[in-house]
């Protein structure tokens, strides 16, 4: 959740100076990043400059352990994520603390920076989308009336129950998603989704919704994969109104999963990139296919295949310009600029490109200044 500097806010935790020096140093830019080395001052902090989305904990330290320090962050500020850092000896602490929900994921010491990235930024996303679902449930409590058209609008399938397990609402995506027809409200969810033979379906939407431990249940109906949460509602006074139960379509995870690890290949990428633009080509290529076979129309998967065709983009405009400024004797300067720049604006990274791309580029540059160039591949 973005704050007034504009940036999400992450707390670490940890007794050793060294390593909240390595995070600052990491997360410099992208995150407003608060540090100390005590526990007990970690959760004063929280208090003190809340919304946090995400707290990174050592398991070891000496006021509090880490697991008793992300249970009193989950009673205190329970939408804010909580990432343990652990060594190997404490691996069965940490998965008991993930077992019983309060921890969302733990990066073992010492850890790729690329990977504590990608799982940082996954969790300030999860924190993102629980903070926004939490104030669209608000609006929703209030608005019974236009419940039902604002549901529609969810990129999510979403069912409203009753106290009692009976359905009041439920929004177009649901219905898209498991084929119901007709007017299903005033019916059992249960005996709905039973009728339906979306049995797994229904024993998930119980699971999440009678245990609070349990924030979510993933079900496979077809080729698809539905991640399935639940939220309570309640009166101003506290009474209980019943649930809301989220069906998010997440069968491209896996698909998104590999087009990262494609997109770090090349950032990470040392000495002559093109092998590797090439091979992550001809990779994306395939996961395009991939998702154009899978036949499943969803809002993510919509989006990974823009973000995979954008990069494609981008990789054919830097082996052109490559090739250009290599066999041409005086190619267009301008155009190899304009190219350069299609090129970042469809680089799903942004600026963070990688170092052969930043030197052809300034290569471009100097040739544009210039006049003269080097006949030599720059990629």
């Amino acid at each position: 959740m973005a704050t007034e500097s504009g940036l999400p806010r992450i707390l670490v935790v940890d007794d050793e100076e060294a390593i909240l020096e390595t995070m600052v140093f990491t997360f410099r830019g992208e995150y407003e990043v608060f540090t100390t080395t005590a526990a007990r001052q970690g959760l004063e902090m929280l208090d003190k400059h809340a919304p946090v989305s995400v707290v990174l904990s050592d398991q070891r330290m000496p006021d509090m352990s880490g697991v008793e320090f992300v249970s009193e962050v989950r009673e205190r500020h329970p939408s804010t994520v909580r990432i343990m850092l652990t060594g190997f000896s404490d691996a069965e602490a940490t998965i008991r603390a993930i077992n019983d929900g309060h921890v969302y994921a733990y990066i073992t010491k010492p850890w790729e920076p690329d990977q504590l990235k990608q799982v940082v930024r996954q969790a300030v996303d999860h924190h993102r989308l629980s903070v926004e679902n939490e104030q669209l449930l608000g609006e929703l409590r209030g608005a019974n009336v236009f419940l039902t058209a604002v549901m529609d609008e969810l990129d999510s399938g979403a069912i409203a129950v009753d106290a009692e397990g009976v359905i009041r609402a439920l929004n177009r995506p649901v219905r898209d998603y498991f084929g119901l027809s007709g007017d299903p409200c005033g019916c059992a969810l249960p005996q709905l989704l039973e009728d339906q033979g979306l049995e797994a379906i229904g024993a998930a939407a119980l699971a999440v919704a009678g245990d609070e431990e349990v924030s979510f249940q993933d079900v496979d109906v077809g080729s698809n994969r539905f991640r399935v949460t639940s939220h309570a509602l309640a009166s101003s006074s506290g009474a209980a109104l019943g649930r809301v139960i989220f069906f998010r379509e997440v069968s491209h995870e896996p698909l998104n999963q590999e087009f990262n690890e494609r997109i770090a290949e090349l950032v990470g990428a040392e000495g002559s990139l093109r092998p590797h633009v090439l091979g992550v080509r001809e990779a994306l290529s395939a996961l395009s296919q991939q998702v154009g076979a899978s036949g499943i129309v969803s809002a993510g998967m919509t989006q990974l295949a823009e973000r995979v065709s954008r990069t494609q983009t981008a990789l054919e405009q830097w082996l052109d310009v490559d090739d250009a400024m290599a066999r041409e004797d005086y190619p267009d300067a301008q155009g190899l600029r304009d190219r350069m720049r299609i090129a970042s604006a469809r680089w799903p990274l942004g600026d963070e490109l990688p170092a052969r791309v930043l030197a052809l580029a300034r290569s471009v540059d100097e040739y544009y200044d210039s006049g003269e160039k080097s006949r030599e591949r720059v990629l």
